[in-house]
């Protein structure tokens, strides 16, 4: 009997433009710090959803997940994140599940501007 379950990660950060090169970096960073809190390797990560606000349009995110070594069977997608008025710009959002042992509380992500979107989470 395993002891792991399925958890689900969130995260979140901003791009300093809408570059290739900015969300580039922005999402790497992220994918860093979600996998070095929870300290996650590939086969442990089931799924990750991103979503971004419509003002960056320069690359997926996914794109820049699916060359991670070891990410080969992670099931990545990209959607636009929901335009409410106010909200904070150029932001990647994420959603990932993946396996965690049972006794590891999930550790969350939030950095750069985002990190005030989820203040209780942003440590």
């Amino acid at each position: 009997m395993s002891s792991s379950q399925l958890r689900a990660l969130r995260g979140a950060t901003t791009a300093t433009a809408n570059t290739r090169e900015a969300i580039s970096e922005a999402v790497a960073e992220l994918l860093d710090v979600l996998v070095e809190r929870n300290n996650l390797q590939g086969a442990q990560i089931l799924s990750v959803t991103f979503s971004v606000t419509a003002d960056l349009d320069a690359i997926f995110p996914a794109a820049i997940a699916r060359h991670r070594q070891g990410w080969d069977g992670v099931a990545l997608l990209d959607c636009q994140q929901m335009a409410v008025a106010g909200d904070l710009s150029r932001c990647i959002r994420l959603l990932a599940h993946a396996w965690l042992e049972q006794h590891q509380p999930a550790r969350h992500a939030y950095l750069r501007d985002a990190a005030r979107l989820r203040p209780d989470l942003a440590g």
